[in-house]
């Protein structure tokens, strides 16, 4: 293998073509959503299968009842190191407003900016440029002569736009192909454009939608009003009840499986520069919610949740209408963390909801999916690794970090292949994915690739 200096001076001597290459992938308009691009997606896997070939790598595309997967697989030349699937995705979101974009979106452009250099075009961001980081830090091995330090197997779709219709039958049918030592993802962001962060935490979630059901069609409010049971007042009181007064969810064992943070992380959250009133403030709120005495950034990242997400009920038209309603329902999203059961929550929830049914009142559960959260333990050797990676080149430790949202392929990876992922991503908060005007900075491509040859090379020594 050869030595990290001359891999990392062989990045800075590729910069330029690396850039051209990324400009010329930019250009497909691999956009999955529209079936009128769907040659454009075959285009842009083929593209790809094209330069893991140029790294040595032995990359094919796959056809799915969608659009088409890449797999590769690149050996490294010293045994007994770690093997690693590395995940991205070729697809990109539609473009549209077109009217809002500056120059065309698929006519890629470095602009300058206040503070650097920018790559903008749709998808660049989201998720090519990131994935392509990934791809020069190997070609940079490749071509110092020593070969990877790692095993990797790469695997590209291009579905995940659209919510990766193709992904479960392709997993279970290549999951011997497709097992590794780990998971590496690069479609997640910094702590901002000097700090890298790791993300090791994405919430599980729970949906449920529930029917409340009290007469037998809608009444009217003068001759029932205070003698016929009300489901919206029914419903009103179940959902008030779901949360204590200083904001803790009440269903019996909720918490059980929830895990205190350690006290390094805790300190590192509160030491970041983060202004509880900016993040509130840009959509003009004020005065945090949720559990009493825990910090926002806990909030979002490390603790579980109960949202009603919409209610429906009652006469809802222009005007008014004296009606009592035969029913009433809502959709909940409980967002889960650590070792919470999914499906024990969904259970309690609805043995919580039938409790509270007054006499004459019935409830029907309509389930829209349930997962488990996920967690690489702080702990982990792996971690400790790609931390002290991502030091060096940055020049300060990254931020260890949640996800309030959930990416369903890391599941997919934990779930049915056994797999842990390692999520390191170099976008910015500001680089509007899936809006117009989309950009990624030319310091996070440059550093990204950097940063992903040390990292590579710290996971094999």
């Amino acid at each position: 293998m050869a030595a990290l200096d001359t891999v990392l001076a062989k990045i800075d001597a590729n910069l330029d073509s690396a850039l051209d290459r990324l400009l010329r992938f930019v250009e497909i308009p691999s956009i999955s959503a529209d079936p009128a691009y769907a040659s454009e997606c075959t285009r842009a896997a083929e593209w790809l299968a094209a330069e893991l070939r140029s790294i040595g790598c032995a990359a094919s595309v796959r056809p799915t009842k969608g659009h088409p997967m890449i797999v590769g697989t690149v050996r490294a030349a010293r045994p007994d190191v770690p093997h690693v699937l590395f995940y991205g995705h070729y697809d990109v979101q539609p473009p549209d407003p077109l009217d809002l974009w500056e120059t065309p979106p698929f006519e890629p452009r470095i602009a300058e900016a206040e503070k650097g250099k920018q790559i903008i075009g749709r998808g660049v961001a989201d998720d090519k440029g990131q994935l392509m980081t990934f791809i020069e830090a190997c070609r940079a091995f490749n071509e110092t002569g020593g070969g990877l330090p790692c095993n990797v197997t790469f695997f590209i779709e291009g579905e995940e736009e659209t919510g990766s219709p193709s992904l479960p039958a392709f997993l279970a049918a290549n999951a011997a192909e497709l097992k590794a030592d780990m998971a590496l993802v690069c479609d997640t962001n910094m702590w901002d454009r000097e700090t890298p962060a790791i993300t090791i935490m994405l919430r599980g979630l729970v949906l449920e939608e529930v029917v409340i059901q009290a007469a037998d069609r809608d009444l009217h409010s003068g001759i029932y009003g205070g003698a016929a049971v009300n489901p919206i007042h029914v419903l009103a009181r179940i959902i008030a009840d779901l949360h204590d007064e200083k904001g803790r969810i009440t269903l019996p064992g909720f918490y059980n499986g929830v895990a205190e943070l350690p006290e390094e992380i805790t300190r590192q959250w509160r030491e970041l520069r983060f202004r509880e009133s900016d993040f509130l403030g840009k959509v003009g709120l004020s005065i945090p919610a949720g559990e009493q005495g825990r910090d926002i950034l806990e909030l979002v990242w490390s603790r579980p949740t109960c949202d009603v997400n919409g209610i429906l009920g009652g006469y809802t038209g222009k005007g008014s209408k004296t009606v009592l309603p035969a029913q009433a329902s809502a959709k909940f999203s409980f967002r889960l963390v650590g070792s919470q059961d999914p499906y024990k929550i969904a259970e309690t929830f609805r043995s919580f909801v039938k409790e509270h049914l007054p006499a004459d009142c019935r409830a029907k559960f309509i389930s829209h999916g349930a997962s488990a959260a996920l967690q690489l333990p702080f702990n982990s050797a792996v971690l400790s690794l790609a931390r002290r990676a991502l030091a060096d080149e940055w020049g300060k430790e990254p931020v260890i970090s949640g996800c309030g949202g959930s990416i369903p392929v890391v599941g997919s990876f934990k779930h049915d292949l056994g797999m842990d992922t390692l999520m390191i991503g170099f976008g910015l908060e500001d680089d509007r994915i899936h809006s117009p005007n989309e950009k990624y900075e030319l310091s996070s491509f440059y550093k990204g690739i950097r940063s992903w040859a040390r990292v590579l090379n710290a996971l094999a020594l």
